[in-house]
Protein backbone atom coordinates (compact mmCIF):
# COMPACT_ATOMS: atom_id res chain seq x y z
CA UNK A 1 0.00 0.00 0.00
CA UNK A 2 1.04 3.65 -0.81
CA UNK A 3 2.40 5.30 2.21
CA UNK A 4 3.19 9.10 2.61
CA UNK A 5 6.82 9.21 3.95
CA UNK A 6 8.50 12.46 5.18
CA UNK A 7 12.33 12.05 5.52
CA UNK A 8 14.42 14.70 7.71
CA UNK A 9 18.17 14.95 6.46
CA UNK A 10 17.94 13.31 3.40
CA UNK A 11 19.92 15.30 0.76
CA UNK A 12 22.96 13.44 1.47
CA UNK A 13 23.80 9.85 3.03
CA UNK A 14 21.13 7.49 4.75
CA UNK A 15 18.35 9.74 4.40
CA UNK A 16 18.70 10.09 0.86
CA UNK A 17 19.28 6.76 0.16
CA UNK A 18 16.15 5.60 2.05
CA UNK A 19 14.06 8.33 0.28
CA UNK A 20 15.41 6.68 -3.68
CA UNK A 21 14.36 2.81 -2.01
CA UNK A 22 11.12 4.15 -0.82
CA UNK A 23 10.37 6.09 -4.06
CA UNK A 24 10.76 3.60 -6.06
CA UNK A 25 8.42 1.49 -4.02
CA UNK A 26 5.79 3.55 -5.25
CA UNK A 27 5.86 6.01 -2.23
CA UNK A 28 4.57 9.31 -2.01
CA UNK A 29 8.42 10.75 -0.25
CA UNK A 30 9.16 14.25 1.12
CA UNK A 31 12.18 15.02 2.19
CA UNK A 32 13.88 17.47 3.99
CA UNK A 33 17.45 19.81 3.64
CA UNK A 34 18.98 22.74 4.72
CA UNK A 35 20.05 24.04 1.34
CA UNK A 36 17.33 24.60 -1.20
CA UNK A 37 19.52 24.48 -4.23
CA UNK A 38 20.67 21.20 -3.40
CA UNK A 39 17.40 19.93 -1.80
CA UNK A 40 15.65 20.34 -5.71
CA UNK A 41 18.45 19.13 -7.48
CA UNK A 42 17.83 15.86 -4.85
CA UNK A 43 13.98 15.89 -5.71
CA UNK A 44 15.24 15.52 -9.48
CA UNK A 45 17.28 13.27 -9.20
CA UNK A 46 14.84 10.98 -6.89
CA UNK A 47 12.32 11.41 -9.48
CA UNK A 48 14.68 10.50 -12.48
CA UNK A 49 15.91 7.35 -10.37
CA UNK A 50 12.51 5.90 -9.10
CA UNK A 51 10.11 7.38 -12.30
CA UNK A 52 7.77 8.75 -9.14
CA UNK A 53 6.69 11.86 -9.67
CA UNK A 54 5.35 11.94 -5.91
CA UNK A 55 8.82 13.49 -5.06
CA UNK A 56 8.77 16.62 -2.46
CA UNK A 57 10.79 18.49 -0.13
CA UNK A 58 11.00 20.87 2.61
CA UNK A 59 14.12 23.65 3.41
CA UNK A 60 14.79 24.07 6.70
CA UNK A 61 17.94 24.73 9.28
CA UNK A 62 17.38 22.69 12.46
CA UNK A 63 19.86 24.13 14.40
CA UNK A 64 17.82 26.17 15.36
CA UNK A 65 14.26 25.88 16.92
CA UNK A 66 12.30 28.37 15.88
CA UNK A 67 13.09 27.01 11.73
CA UNK A 68 12.19 23.71 13.46
CA UNK A 69 8.68 24.96 14.07
CA UNK A 70 8.56 26.86 11.29
CA UNK A 71 8.94 23.63 9.32
CA UNK A 72 6.04 22.04 11.09
CA UNK A 73 4.03 25.04 10.18
CA UNK A 74 4.75 24.47 6.67
CA UNK A 75 4.22 20.55 6.50
CA UNK A 76 1.13 21.04 8.07
CA UNK A 77 -0.07 23.49 5.61
CA UNK A 78 0.93 21.58 2.64
CA UNK A 79 0.18 17.69 3.80
CA UNK A 80 -2.92 16.39 5.10
CA UNK A 81 -1.61 13.24 6.59
CA UNK A 82 1.63 11.81 6.92
CA UNK A 83 2.37 7.76 7.65
CA UNK A 84 5.52 7.67 8.60
CA UNK A 85 8.16 9.98 9.72
CA UNK A 86 11.74 9.17 9.94
CA UNK A 87 13.67 11.53 12.32
CA UNK A 88 16.91 10.95 10.03
CA UNK A 89 18.66 14.34 10.21
CA UNK A 90 22.15 14.08 12.53
CA UNK A 91 25.29 16.37 12.92
CA UNK A 92 28.41 15.48 14.39
CA UNK A 93 31.27 17.73 13.32
CA UNK A 94 29.91 21.53 12.47
CA UNK A 95 32.20 24.66 12.32
CA UNK A 96 30.43 26.10 15.13
CA UNK A 97 29.73 24.07 18.45
CA UNK A 98 26.62 26.02 19.28
CA UNK A 99 23.61 27.69 17.74
CA UNK A 100 22.54 31.09 18.46
CA UNK A 101 20.59 30.31 21.65
CA UNK A 102 23.90 28.79 23.12
CA UNK A 103 22.92 25.08 22.81
CA UNK A 104 25.14 22.32 21.51
CA UNK A 105 24.63 21.75 17.96
CA UNK A 106 24.34 17.70 18.50
CA UNK A 107 21.62 18.66 20.98
CA UNK A 108 20.02 20.82 19.04
CA UNK A 109 19.62 18.56 15.71
CA UNK A 110 19.69 15.29 17.05
CA UNK A 111 17.39 15.33 19.82
CA UNK A 112 15.38 18.19 20.30
CA UNK A 113 14.86 19.24 16.45
CA UNK A 114 13.19 15.83 16.23
CA UNK A 115 11.18 16.20 19.74
CA UNK A 116 10.18 19.25 18.51
CA UNK A 117 8.78 18.33 14.95
CA UNK A 118 7.65 14.68 15.97
CA UNK A 119 5.24 16.65 18.59
CA UNK A 120 4.23 19.73 16.16
CA UNK A 121 3.24 17.12 13.91
CA UNK A 122 2.16 14.29 15.64
CA UNK A 123 -1.57 15.50 15.14
CA UNK A 124 -1.26 14.49 11.33
CA UNK A 125 1.36 11.80 11.63
CA UNK A 126 -0.72 8.23 11.29
CA UNK A 127 1.27 4.83 11.67
CA UNK A 128 4.72 5.15 12.74
CA UNK A 129 7.79 7.60 14.19
CA UNK A 130 11.37 6.27 13.53
CA UNK A 131 14.06 8.39 14.98
CA UNK A 132 17.88 7.72 13.93
CA UNK A 133 19.75 6.50 17.16
CA UNK A 134 23.17 5.22 17.32
CA UNK A 135 25.28 2.43 19.07
CA UNK A 136 26.75 5.49 20.50
CA UNK A 137 25.04 6.30 23.83
CA UNK A 138 26.22 7.76 26.85
CA UNK A 139 24.39 9.22 30.00
CA UNK A 140 23.05 12.42 29.47
CA UNK A 141 24.43 15.69 31.57
CA UNK A 142 21.39 18.01 32.05
CA UNK A 143 24.05 20.79 32.50
CA UNK A 144 25.53 19.66 29.17
CA UNK A 145 21.93 19.78 27.30
CA UNK A 146 21.42 23.28 28.23
CA UNK A 147 24.69 24.55 27.02
CA UNK A 148 26.06 25.54 30.87
CA UNK A 149 28.89 22.21 29.99
CA UNK A 150 31.16 22.24 27.39
CA UNK A 151 32.09 18.70 25.94
CA UNK A 152 33.26 17.40 23.31
CA UNK A 153 31.49 16.46 19.84
CA UNK A 154 32.15 12.83 20.45
CA UNK A 155 30.59 13.05 23.72
CA UNK A 156 27.65 15.37 22.91
CA UNK A 157 27.10 13.17 20.21
CA UNK A 158 26.49 10.07 22.01
CA UNK A 159 24.57 11.83 24.44
CA UNK A 160 22.38 13.27 21.91
CA UNK A 161 21.54 10.01 20.83
CA UNK A 162 20.85 8.26 23.98
CA UNK A 163 18.41 11.44 24.92
CA UNK A 164 16.87 10.88 21.66
CA UNK A 165 16.57 7.11 22.38
CA UNK A 166 14.83 8.11 26.16
CA UNK A 167 12.39 10.39 24.58
CA UNK A 168 11.63 7.82 21.75
CA UNK A 169 10.78 5.32 24.97
CA UNK A 170 8.37 8.30 26.71
CA UNK A 171 6.45 9.57 23.69
CA UNK A 172 5.55 5.71 23.43
CA UNK A 173 4.25 5.14 26.50
CA UNK A 174 2.36 8.76 26.88
CA UNK A 175 0.36 8.26 23.43
CA UNK A 176 -0.76 5.06 22.03
CA UNK A 177 -1.51 6.70 18.33
CA UNK A 178 1.30 5.90 16.64
CA UNK A 179 4.67 3.80 17.28
CA UNK A 180 7.62 4.80 17.87
CA UNK A 181 10.79 2.64 17.18
CA UNK A 182 14.99 3.88 18.21
CA UNK A 183 17.03 2.51 15.81
CA UNK A 184 20.37 2.72 15.61
CA UNK A 185 21.06 2.09 11.34
CA UNK A 186 24.35 0.51 12.16
CA UNK A 187 27.57 1.34 13.20
CA UNK A 188 30.69 3.55 10.94
CA UNK A 189 28.05 3.35 7.50
CA UNK A 190 29.70 5.31 4.37
CA UNK A 191 28.61 8.55 4.80
CA UNK A 192 29.41 11.96 4.61
CA UNK A 193 29.21 12.43 8.29
CA UNK A 194 31.32 9.63 9.28
CA UNK A 195 34.21 9.85 6.70
CA UNK A 196 34.77 13.73 8.34
CA UNK A 197 34.07 12.18 11.58
CA UNK A 198 36.64 9.06 11.12
CA UNK A 199 37.87 9.20 8.24
CA UNK A 200 37.17 5.34 7.83
CA UNK A 201 33.61 2.96 7.81
CA UNK A 202 32.99 -0.48 8.76
CA UNK A 203 29.58 -1.22 6.28
CA UNK A 204 27.92 0.15 3.07
CA UNK A 205 25.06 3.00 3.31
CA UNK A 206 22.49 0.59 2.23
CA UNK A 207 22.68 -1.41 5.40
CA UNK A 208 21.24 1.56 7.24
CA UNK A 209 18.62 2.68 4.18
CA UNK A 210 17.80 -0.92 3.74
CA UNK A 211 16.46 -1.19 7.62
CA UNK A 212 14.73 2.43 7.82
CA UNK A 213 12.46 0.73 4.93
CA UNK A 214 12.01 -2.60 6.51
CA UNK A 215 11.20 -0.70 9.84
CA UNK A 216 8.96 1.70 7.30
CA UNK A 217 7.26 -0.64 5.67
CA UNK A 218 7.43 -4.25 6.19
CA UNK A 219 4.14 -5.71 7.85
CA UNK A 220 6.57 -7.81 10.41
CA UNK A 221 6.80 -4.21 12.02
CA UNK A 222 3.82 -3.10 12.51
CA UNK A 223 3.03 -3.13 15.99
CA UNK A 224 6.61 -2.38 17.35
CA UNK A 225 6.64 0.47 19.58
CA UNK A 226 8.62 1.43 22.28
CA UNK A 227 11.98 -0.41 21.22
CA UNK A 228 15.16 0.00 19.86
CA UNK A 229 16.12 -1.83 17.05
CA UNK A 230 20.04 -2.40 16.74
CA UNK A 231 21.05 -3.06 12.87
CA UNK A 232 24.56 -3.90 14.16
CA UNK A 233 23.06 -7.08 15.24
CA UNK A 234 20.06 -7.16 12.74
CA UNK A 235 17.42 -7.71 16.34
CA UNK A 236 15.86 -5.75 18.56
CA UNK A 237 17.29 -5.21 21.78
CA UNK A 238 18.69 -3.37 24.49
CA UNK A 239 19.45 0.77 24.11
CA UNK A 240 21.76 2.01 27.54
CA UNK A 241 20.42 1.52 30.83
CA UNK A 242 19.71 5.13 30.78
CA UNK A 243 16.50 4.67 28.42
CA UNK A 244 14.67 2.03 30.57
CA UNK A 245 15.35 4.54 33.66
CA UNK A 246 12.23 6.31 34.59
CA UNK A 247 13.44 8.87 36.71
CA UNK A 248 16.12 9.90 34.65
CA UNK A 249 13.59 9.85 31.87
CA UNK A 250 11.36 12.37 33.60
CA UNK A 251 13.72 14.58 34.31
CA UNK A 252 15.27 14.19 31.03
CA UNK A 253 11.76 15.75 29.79
CA UNK A 254 11.51 18.23 32.58
CA UNK A 255 14.79 19.34 31.52
CA UNK A 256 13.82 19.62 27.36
CA UNK A 257 10.16 21.64 28.28
CA UNK A 258 11.87 24.25 30.33
CA UNK A 259 14.89 24.79 27.67
CA UNK A 260 12.01 24.95 24.47
CA UNK A 261 9.94 27.54 26.61
CA UNK A 262 12.55 29.64 27.43
CA UNK A 263 13.80 29.83 23.42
Amino acid sequence: MKKTILITGSTDGIGKLTAIKLAKEGHEVFIHGRNAEKLETVISEIKSISNNEAIKGFTADLSTIASVKKLAETIKNEIPKIDILINNAGVYKSKLTNNQNGLDLRFVVNYLAPYVLTNELISIVNSKVINLSSAAQAPVSLDALVGKNAISEQVAYAQSKLALTMWSFYLAKKQSKVNIIAVNPGSLLNTNMVKEAFGTHWSSVDKGADILCELATDDRHENATGVYFDNDKGTYGNAHSDAYDEDKIEKLIEQTEHILANL
